[in-house]
Order: structure tokens, then C-alpha cells, then sequence
């Protein structure tokens, strides 16, 4: 009896042994992973964390139509420059102060001219010597800088490029010194009035009406 438990025991201890041997044979279950994220996702958020969205695809910026240049603005004629000797005052149909420096000369068209004198008189002087020798009032067109226009004679717009006359302008305006004397070294320096005359073209030079 003795024999057989010993049997027994020796079996059952055999056959604990193989299947334990068997256990370790065989190979470990692998664990199921989550599948991977798709393209533009996020892999799902542990617990206690907030979700991160996916980057937003960047969009192309859209192309602006190409503006097309404005054009050109038109060009402001400028007078020309002419140095030649002034006329007389009788050619210029008004007299020209005494002691009045010709400065320049301009085209103004249709025959016309600009002439530029300045004088070391002050704009209230040279006002009342035109007012007088032209009989004539005239007309205060700007206070600053003060601008006084005499009118010489009656023309219509289609015969002149502009209308004839006499116009003082006071320099000094602002504090100004004057108006540069375009002669370096002349004297005055600074011409505090300038006196511009526009005659009528010459085959209406003399009319008065």
C-alpha cells in the first residue's frame, strides 16, 4: 500500500513539472494596441487631459488680381524763361515805376508776355503810384500776401492768352525779406514789392476800350 501512494505521489509531482514546463513553452498573448490615428487626428486624449485638435491645414493666400497702374497725371506747362531786354513802356500799354528792376520775362501765349519788375518800394507805395497814373482803383484780390490787380482796358477771351494788366504783390508777407534779387551781388538783395505787367498781344496793343 505503501508502494502505491509512493507511485502516486511521484506521478503527481511529474506531471506539476510538465505542466509548468508546458506554460513557459508556449509563446505570450500579444495585448490588442489602439489602431493609428488617421491623418490629421489626434491620438485619444488620457483620462484627466484635455484633447489637442489637429492642425488646421494652411490655405494658399488667396491672389490679388494685379491693380493696373493710374495714369500718368498730365504735366503743368511751364513758362519759359526769356532774358531778352524788356520794351518800352509804351509797347507795354502801362508805365513802369521809377527805379523798377525788369526781373524776368514769360511766355504767356497768344503773342503775350509776362514781365517782372521789383521794386525797393513798399506794396502800399507802389499801389498808390498805379492807382494814380492809371486813374484807376483797382482791385484787392488777395489780403495775404496782399495782391492788388489793375485792369488796362476791355478785351474779350478770344483774343488774348490773358487779360492785360497790372498786378503789386507785397513780398514781405510772413516775415519775408523779399523777393531775391536774381543779379548776385546786386543791390537790393530783397526786393520787397513785385510788379507784374501783362501787355495785350501787339495787334492789340494801344486799345484802351
Amino acid at each position: 500500500m505503501q508502494r502505491w501512494l509512493n507511485v502516486l505521489s511521484v506521478t503527481t509531482a511529474l506531471v506539476a513539472v510538465l505542466a509548468v514546463s508546458a506554460a513557459q513553452a508556449q509563446p505570450p498573448v500579444a495585448r490588442p494596441q489602439p489602431p493609428p490615428p488617421a491623418p490629421n487626428t489626434k491620438a485619444p486624449a488620457k483620462p484627466g487631459t484635455m484633447p489637442t485638435p489637429a492642425p488646421a491645414t494652411p490655405q494658399q493666400p488667396a491672389t490679388k488680381p494685379q491693380a493696373t497702374p493710374p495714369a500718368a497725371a498730365p504735366v503743368p506747362r511751364v513758362p519759359a524763361i526769356d532774358d531778352e531786354a524788356p520794351p518800352a513802356p509804351d509797347q507795354l500799354n502801362a508805365p513802369v515805376l521809377a527805379g523798377a528792376q525788369h526781373l524776368a520775362s514769360y511766355d504767356a501765349g497768344m503773342g503775350q508776355k509776362f514781365y517782372l519788375y521789383g521794386s525797393a518800394q513798399a506794396f502800399a507805395d507802389v499801389v498808390a503810384y498805379y492807382r494814380t497814373v492809371l486813374k484807376d482803383r483797382g482791385e484787392l484780390v488777395f489780403d495775404a500776401p496782399a495782391t492788388h490787380e489793375f485792369d488796362i482796358g476791355k478785351y474779350k477771351e478770344t483774343e488774348v492768352a490773358f487779360p492785360p494788366g497790372v498786378t503789386v504783390k507785397d513780398y514781405t508777407w510772413g516775415g519775408s525779406p523779399g523777393y531775391m534779387n536774381p543779379r548776385l551781388g546786386a543791390t537790393p538783395a530783397f526786393f520787397p514789392t513785385v510788379i507784374q505787367i501783362v501787355p495785350p498781344p501787339p495787334a492789340l496793343a494801344g486799345r484802351r476800350d
